[in-house]
């Protein structure tokens, strides 16, 4: 496996673009959304290696109370959009994105195009992550998704992802509790928060990003299907690579005091907690923040290695785009609880689409002091 301790020699860089983008293509400011009028419609798009998603929505009037992530006194989600695209199907060993990845993805995104046309979108923030960071050929695809579909697309640092990621899932900490490990466990990489919480305020003490997720695992690893001493592995490979993050911060002497919670941001954890439920569908309402104890977790991840492709495919929460990746979404998993034994996490279905809204929506609703992304 490849270094993960941040992004690699061929990682694309992040260019400066605007931030912002207006349905008419004219650039907007951060600062435009402090008036975030009533009838003004905003959507966030992020177009990750596995995934293209995108959330519609309004204003809700008055803010609710606490550290200004989403509730329901921020915003109303008036329309959506999912779809499994896999752009970064075959980057791992190729450095490229495929010319079937880029053909998927672009329909996709001319889906979310049309979607906030008819919506009449005023303001909005379309964001790639890792799949672009890695792709030699990434400023062709850029062009290419601008002249197919209008959409400008702005690649966002690690930093940037996980911070988003944090104000999008706000709502759920305990401010009784000092500190969080949050973490989102993505299809091309995996990046790790440790957070100091206050009354009011939120500070990034450090972030770490790992260009390996689901998708780059099960890539490396010859396919879905995970052997125990590959998957083992893959447990040992991570905790190595987060060690000095561990080391630098003190986290474990901080969790045997109690001081810090954890909750997981990803397709990963939201999988496994509709399976703990035993949902013949999965629905978002019963699993964005449930709470679930590491034993849980260990105990449907091992379960989920003995069973076949075909066998993961057929559980609901999966199903068969999912059944290859699941495992190694598993193994990056057990690799953050054992590392740090906070005994039970908080399982997010929000993350960075919402924290793209409340930037767009309620700028200055949530104070983060960033850190750095940190390299060992």
């Amino acid at each position: 496996m490849t270094d993960v301790t941040g992004p690699s020699p061929g990682h694309h860089p992040v260019p400066p673009q605007p931030a912002l983008q207006r349905l008419d293509g004219n650039p907007a400011s951060h600062t435009d959304g402090l008036c975030a009028p009533a009838d003004g419609v905003f959507a966030a798009l992020d177009l990750g290696t596995n995934n293209c998603r995108m959330l519609v929505a309004r204003p809700n009037g008055a803010r609710a109370a606490g550290l200004g992530a989403p509730q329901p006194g921020e915003f109303r989600v008036i329309d959506s959009f999912s779809r499994i695209t896999r752009l970064g199907e075959g980057l791992s060993r190729s450095g490229e994105l495929s010319l079937e990845a880029m053909d998927r993805t672009i329909d996709a995104l001319k889906r979310c195009a049309e979607k906030m046309e008819r919506r009449r979108v005023t303001a909005s923030r379309q964001v790639a992550t890792e799949a672009c960071r890695r792709a030699v050929n990434c400023e062709q695809f850029l062009d290419r998704v601008v002249r197919e579909t209008g959409i400008q697309l702005e690649i966002i640092s690690p930093h940037e992802e996980a911070t988003l990621a944090l104000k999008g899932c706000a709502a759920l900490l305990d401010r009784s509790t000092p500190f969080a490990v949050i973490f989102d466990i993505g299809g091309g990489s995996t990046e790790v928060l440790f957070v100091r919480i206050d009354a009011t305020s939120l500070s990034v003490e450090g972030c770490i990003s790992l260009p390996m997720g689901v998708v780059t695992v099960a890539e490396d690893c010859g396919g879905g299907d995970l052997s125990e001493r590959t998957y083992g592995a893959v447990i040992e490979h991570v905790a190595k690579q987060l060690a000095p993050f561990e080391q630098h911060h003190d986290i474990r002497a901080k969790i045997d005091a109690g001081a810090v919670q954890m909750i997981g941001t990803s397709g990963t954890v939201t999988t496994l907690g509709g399976l703990h439920l035993g949902l013949d569908r999965y629905d978002r309402a019963a699993v964005d923040g449930l709470t679930l104890d590491f034993g849980v977790l260990e105990k449907i991840s091992r379960a989920l290695c003995g069973m076949t492709i075909q066998q993961r495919a057929a559980e609901p929460c999966i199903g068969w785009q999912r059944a290859d990746l699941v495992l190694g979404g598993c193994a990056i998993l057990e690799a953050i609880c054992r590392l740090w034994p906070v005994g039970r996490l908080r399982v997010a279905d929000r993350g960075l689409r919402e924290g793209l809204l409340m930037d767009l929506i309620h700028p200055s609703a949530l104070q983060v002091a960033p850190g750095q992304l940190q390299r060992f």
